[in-house]
């Protein structure tokens, strides 16, 4: 692409949330290490600011979560029934620095458009099935909750959505999140996929076992209304991708067009109400894992055009006001 962009997108990745899951591991953990070789190729890599997240604190997890379940997990001393739920075995001594780092690179994300405003993303992350006191679906902490509660706490953000557009309920953050009234959840998924309890968002938007992207773009366009109607200063997009036709664990059939819709369908609104966005990546496990580093390629592409055309106009309200009062 010709020129150099006025605002890159910036993304956190670090090589651990590919290099912290056993290779023997059942998730397809090359996902990561091949999408940053397709953001780096000479094509796009001016798109993109390229950030390494620090670890998550202790203080940020229980912000979320039971601090006794949070001790276990930094100690190394989880029943091996709860290291089951979650997946990802055979763990790695590396499991612990990955999963501060994956948490550590959503909220630097959220710190950045706290700061500077427009959309920022973490190359990982979308952990939408860890609950307050365990961990499930290959998921140990949940970056969206704990981020929505940083951002209400820490920060000046009043009303926060959640759009949670992964094929999978996005039942940990519900749990969470309950009760919460400046948090509003909203999940679109398949009906007969994991979790197979579902627990109860905002909003539940579910799709029939086959969905094709007629019905998919139908519902994504209820949520944005529903965030919409919301009214929020913040939004959390989680943007899996195993919604795809080519998806191991999806059950619906959507295509790559159709999720680079859904995408500007939901960065259109943010762009719209001049809302401040962070990007998780969620889900994705196509055969061949290249249709879903496709897809994500595209996410980042999307959330980059939206960054910029959102810090564009407030610069532009910026200079105005500027102008105005001079």
């Amino acid at each position: 692409m010709a020129g150099k962009p006025k605002y890159p997108l910036p993304i956190w990745y670090h090589p651990i949330y590919t290099e912290g899951i056993h290779p023997d591991a059942r998730f397809p953990r090359e996902r990561y290490s091949e999408l940053i070789n397709r953001l780096k190729l000479a094509e796009v890599r001016d798109l993109f600011s390229f950030n390494t997240p620090t670890e998550a604190t202790r203080d940020d997890l229980i912000i979320g979560h039971d601090p006794y379940y949070v001790d276990h997990f930094l100690n190394g001393t989880l029943e091996e029934k709860a290291v089951k739920r979650i997946g990802l075995t055979p763990w790695t001594p590396q499991i612990i620095p990955r999963t501060l780092l994956l948490m550590g690179g959503a909220i630097a994300a959220l710190n950045h458009v706290a700061k500077h405003g427009g959309v920022a993303g973490n190359m990982a992350g979308g952990t939408h099935h860890a609950h307050y006191d365990f961990g499930s679906g290959y998921c140990i902490f949940n970056d969206l909750a704990v981020c929505s509660l940083i951002a209400l706490k820490r920060y000046k953000f009043q009303r926060i959505a959640i759009l949670d557009l992964d094929v999978h309920q996005g039942d940990g953050t519900a749990t969470i999140l309950q009760g919460v009234d400046n948090i509003l959840t909203i999940s679109l998924h398949c009906q007969t996929n994991f979790p197979f309890r579902k627990a109860e968002s905002n909003y539940d938007l579910t799709l029939p076992q086959g969905a094709g992207d007629e019905d998919f773009l139908n519902m994504v366009k209820q949520a944005i209304v529903l965030a919409q109607d919301f009214k929020p200063d913040l939004l959390l997009f989680q943007g899996g991708v195993d919604g795809l036709a080519t998806d191991a664990l999806g059950k619906i059939k959507v295509s790559r067009e159709g999720m680079e819709a859904r995408n500007k369908l939901v960065f259109d609104m943010a762009v719209a109400k001049s809302i401040p966005t962070v990007v998780f990546m969620g889900g994705g496990y196509s055969k061949p894992i290249s249709h879903t580093i496709d897809a994500f390629q595209d996410l980042f592409i999307s959330a980059y055009r939206a960054n910029n055309e959102l810090l564009t106009a407030q610069m532009e309200q910026t200079t105005h006001s500027i102008y105005r009062g001079s």
